[in-house]
C-alpha cells in the first residue's frame, strides 16, 4: 500500500496532515485515564486515505457545489474504540470547524480484526482500499491481510438478498412520507415526519446501492457521506440530486439534518415546498438505484452460471 501523496497538489497534502494530527491528539485525549485494559492498551494502528483522493479522480469545484470529501479509514485496536460518539466526536467536530480544512472529511472506524475479515471474505470495499488507499498514519507490525476475491456463487447470493431486503424498504419510507405529506395540509407538524422518512428512503436506497456494489455498508446515517461513496462509485447516481444553486444545496442540508432534528429539535422546520422537491429527488434516487442494482446483479450472476 502506498504512503505518498506527490500526486496531490500542497494544500490537499496539508489539509491531510493537520487531519491525521488532529485524529490522533483527540483519540489520545478520549482514552487518557481509562482503567479499562482496552483503554489503556489504545492504539490508532492506521490512517488510510481512500476515494478520490486515493484513485487520483478528485473533484473540487466548490462554486458550482461539486467537491470531492475526503474519505479516512480509521483502524483502532479494539472494537470498543470503533464508537464514534465516545470517541471520534470531538476530533470530527474540530475538523469540521477547520478554518486550515475547507473539505468535509468522512470516518469509518473499524478494528483491524473487521477489516481483515472483510478482505478475508473479499468484500470489494476493502478490497478496493487494499488496492487503491494511501497510508497516513500506520504502526509497525499490523498488516492488513492478503485480500481473497469473493466467489462469484457467494458474492451473487449476498448482493441478491440485500437488494431482496432494501428496496422494498425505500417505497415503504416513500409511502410514509406520502401519508405524512397528505397530513400535513391539516396539521402543518406531519412535516416533520415527512422529513424523517424522506431521510429513511434516502439512507436505505444508498445502503442498498453500496450493499449490492460493494457488499458493505459504513455504520453512519450521514446522508452525505453515504452519497459520496455511491457516487464515487457510480457517477450516473449524480443525476439524483440538484446542487447547481442555493436552493438545492439548501435542501439536502435540510435532508442530512432530519434525521436527528426533525424527531427531536422544536426548531427543526421545513417548507411543503422543499418536502415536494425532495420527494421527487429521491424518488428518482430510488429508480436510479434500481436500475444499477439490477445491472450489477446480472453481472454477478452471470459470472457465477458460467462457473
Amino acid at each position: 500500500m502506498r504512503a505518498d501523496l506527490d500526486h496531490l497538489p500542497e494544500p490537499q497534502q496539508a489539509e491531510l496532515r493537520r487531519i491525521t494530527q488532529i485524529l490522533l491528539e483527540e483519540f489520545d485525549k478520549a482514552v487518557a485515564g481509562g482503567t479499562q485494559p482496552f483503554r489503556k492498551t489504545a492504539q490508532v494502528l492506521k490512517i488510510i486515505l481512500f476515494g478520490s483522493y486515493a484513485r487520483n479522480d478528485w473533484v473540487d469545484e466548490p462554486q458550482n457545489g461539486y467537491q470531492s470529501d475526503f474519505d479516512l479509514l480509521v483502524i483502532v485496536s479494539h472494537e470498543k474504540l470503533t464508537d464514534i460518539a465516545d470517541y471520534w466526536y470531538v476530533a470530527e467536530d474540530r475538523i469540521l470547524r477547520d478554518p486550515a480544512i475547507p473539505r468535509t472529511v468522512n470516518l469509518i472506524v473499524h478494528t483491524l480484526q473487521e477489516v481483515n475479515d472483510a478482505l478475508a471474505q473479499g468484500q470489494y470495499f476493502f478490497t478496493d482500499i487494499a488496492r487503491d488507499g494511501i497510508v497516513l498514519h500506520e504502526l509497525p507490525n499490523h498488516p492488513l491481510a492478503t485480500p481473497r476475491p469473493a466467489t462469484p456463487q457467494a458474492a451473487y447470493a449476498a448482493a441478491k438478498r440485500y437488494f431482496e431486503r432494501q428496496a422494498p424498504a425505500i417505497d415503504r419510507y416513500l409511502k410514509l412520507t406520502g401519508v405524512s405529506l397528505a397530513e400535513s395540509s391539516e396539521d402543518s407538524k406531519w412535516r416533520t415526519n415527512a422529513a424523517f422518512n424522506l431521510h429513511q428512503a434516502t439512507e436505505t436506497a444508498y445502503a442498498c446501492y453500496l450493499l449490492v456494489r460493494t457488499l458493505y455498508f459504513p455504520r453512519s446515517h450521514n446522508i452525505k457521506f453515504l452519497r459520496s461513496l455511491a457516487e464515487q462509485s457510480d457517477a450516473r447516481l449524480v443525476e439524483a440530486w440538484p446542487r447547481d444553486t442555493r436552493i438545492d444545496r439548501r435542501r439536502f442540508e435540510l435532508l442530512k439534518r432530519a434525521y436527528v432534528e426533525a424527531r427531536y429539535s422544536p426548531n427543526y422546520e421545513i417548507s411543503a415546498e422543499d418536502l415536494e422537491a425532495l420527494a421527487a429527488c429521491v424518488a428518482r434516487l430510488r429508480d436510479l438505484v434500481e436500475r444499477v442494482c439490477k445491472e450489477r446483479l446480472t453481472v454477478l450472476k452471470h459470472e457465477a452460471d458460467s462457473l
